[in-house]
């Protein structure tokens, strides 16, 4: 264990922790709804730890709003048609110089469940949009705001400020979790009954890390494109821009190029799963033509991309290649970080970025690493990789591969992943879950699959949607609030069978493994009103969705889960790849929530 402050918030709960217990054990029934007489600043601060102070405390009533909107830079819309509740900010000095802050919606009609949600990037604020879908299903719910308030790619807070990097990198989420479950159990007089975590990209992150370090934390994890990988992340991101700047440089590839070789990818590996619908269903299996992408003029050119005026030449040819090959080290050839996939072409403008290097990456250097604010992009080499590696900044990194304490508890956790993602390579998922079967279960899957298993969710970006009309919408952390304000779950289908939050309570609760989920996407994959355009299993590994050759391919019926190899391709109803393009450049956007 790597985080000695957690001796001092366990000494800092006890009181509180002792209060809770005393008040659960005179009220116990479980079956009374919560009034909100006791919404009140005196239940809360009763027995609270000394370092910490009551913020606001507020009822909330049926169909009404809450959360910080002039203040909030990083969630500053606030969920809308809430249930009745209680809604209550906390501020905890988490050392002489930092403060972190927390939320919680107190539900009137509580389910019984605990949970905690994530954050995104280097974001600072209590996300309120996925408490408040959250507390729609029940759940008496917290987020914290990682210890300062910025937007998600902002790092400059972290300059100079190790405490800070410290909350970001787990102790805020830690103390909030502990102290959040003490003002529950305070709150409703009656212990909690399951406690469950759902975080996405640095969410990802913080809920594999305090899974590692406090294996106690949750009864079920959701994990979604976890930034696990901290050190190595970040530092690859900032040696992408070596690859890819300056501009003016030959190799240079111009972010507006991304879609249009994206489309030429997906052309070429769209059927190797054996169907042709406009979908990437088995990118690791896809051997990419690169001379189909190079610059060629002849009348044999070996596609359309090839002889058009974004074709590439051969240095931006080389740029690409590095990008899927993963972070390589200069003097040994050593692999360092993972690639990204064929089919992440349309997000990559994220690291490949519009105008300059990513500020995931720079900022990382710069602020966290370097505590150097004139760091650039063009100073990057491989001694700052290691540099990081020592220094763990935060101690962010969630590189801890031995779950077995949690496993032995009776924990499950499911981790997912988009294909597609262009921010976070889906790879790293399958290189954490690897390398916890091997520590965890001496590499033996099926053994692992008792209490952890992954999806890949073919044609997904970052966390959420799809340039490809692929389906997307599984009830993973921020989804709801891509649909809008007052959303939760998966519109239309929720329940365990669509909404994985759902399916993981029934495999804690109810002993039922994950191992299939169906995803979801609309004519309108913004609009659940638009009316549903695909529906898909995606199935936990090592099995894959396989088409039954004969049924519609946008139905879930059409599919099922087997560990059976792909053979040819079929036809279908899918897009034609002149008819992606409109659709890949209106869906070309940052979510904010990453």
């Amino acid at each position: 264990m790597r985080c000695p402050d957690l001796f001092k918030i366990s000494a800092l709960l006890g009181a509180l922790a002792a209060t809770a217990a005393a008040s659960a054990s005179a009220n116990n029934d479980g079956h009374v709804p919560r009034q909100a007489g006791g919404c009140n600043v005196r239940t809360f601060a009763t027995g609270l730890p000394a370092a910490a102070k009551v913020e606001r405390v507020e009822h909330v009533s049926a169909g009404g709003t809450f959360g910080e909107p002039l203040t909030d830079l990083m969630y500053p819309i606030p969920p809308t048609n809430l249930p009745e509740l209680c809604a209550v900010i906390i501020a905890v000095a988490s050392s002489p110089v930092s403060v972190y802050r927390f939320g919680i919606f107190l539900p009137t009609q509580w389910s019984g469940r605990f949970l905690a949600v994530g954050n995104g990037g280097f974001g600072g604020g209590i996300n309120w949009l996925d408490m408040g879908a959250a507390v729609q299903q029940g759940f008496a719910v917290i987020s914290t705001d990682t210890g300062h308030n910025s937007t998600t790619t902002d790092t400059s807070w972290a300059l100079g400020h190790p405490e800070m990097k410290t909350d970001w990198g787990w102790r805020a989420l830690h103390g909030s979790v502990e102290l959040g479950k003490a003002l529950v159990r305070v709150f409703y007089s009656r212990p909690i009954s399951y406690s469950y975590y759902s975080g996405c990209s640095t969410g990802g992150r913080q809920g594999l890390k305090e899974t590692q370090i406090s294996p106690d934390s949750f009864d079920g994890v959701l994990v979604g494109a976890a930034a696990w990988y901290t050190n190595h992340l970040n530092t690859w991101v900032c040696k992408i821009a070596s690859y890819n700047w300056p501009a003016d440089d030959p190799k240079h590839i111009d972010w507006e190029t991304l879609p249009l070789i994206g489309i030429e990818i997906t052309r070429q590996c769209d059927g190797v799963d054996g169907v042709t619908d406009g979908i990437i269903s088995s990118p690791e299996q896809c051997n990419i033509d690169y001379n189909a992408l190079r610059c060629n003029t002849s009348d044999n050119a070996p596609s359309n991309f090839s002889s058009s005026t974004s074709c590439l030449n051969d240095a931006q040819v080389e740029t690409l290649r590095s990008v899927y090959n993963g972070y390589v080290l200069d003097a040994t050839g050593e692999q360092v970080a993972q690639g990204y996939l064929p089919g992440s072409e349309f997000q990559l403008y994220t690291v490949l970025n519009y105008s300059d290097a990513s500020p995931y990456g720079v900022g990382y250097v710069g602020d966290f690493v370097l505590n150097n604010p004139n760091f650039e992009a063009s100073q990057y080499n491989d001694s700052i990789l290691r540099l990081a590696e020592r220094l763990d900044p935060g101690n962010a990194t969630a590189d801890d591969y031995n779950l077995t304490t949690f496993r032995d508890r009776g924990g499950k956790m499911l981790l997912y992943h988009g294909a597609a993602d262009g921010l976070v390579p889906p790879t790293a998922a399958g290189t954490y879950y690897d390398r916890a079967v091997n520590a965890t279960s001496d590499g033996n899957v099926t053994a692992a699959r008792d209490f952890f298993r992954r999806l890949e969710i073919p044609g997904m970006k970052h966390c959420a949607l799809s340039s490809v009309s692929a389906p997307w919408a599984i009830g993973g952390a921020s989804q709801a609030a891509v649909l809008g304000n007052d959303t939760y779950s998966v519109p239309g289908f929720a329940d365990s069978q669509h909404d994985v939050l759902l399916a993981l309570i029934d495999w804690v609760e109810k002993g039922i493994p994950i191992d299939q989920v169906v995803a979801t996407t609309w004519n309108n994959e913004t609009d659940a009103s638009s009316g549903v355009l695909r529906q898909r299993p995606i199935c936990t590994y090592p099995q894959t969705a396989h088409w039954d050759g004969k049924g519609n391919v946008d139905e879930a019926t059409s599919w099922s889960c087997s560990t059976e190899p792909s053979h040819g391709a079929g036809s279908t109803t899918g897009p034609s790849y002149a008819s992606l393009f409109p659709i890949v450049m209106g869906a070309f956007i940052v979510l904010s929530s990453i």
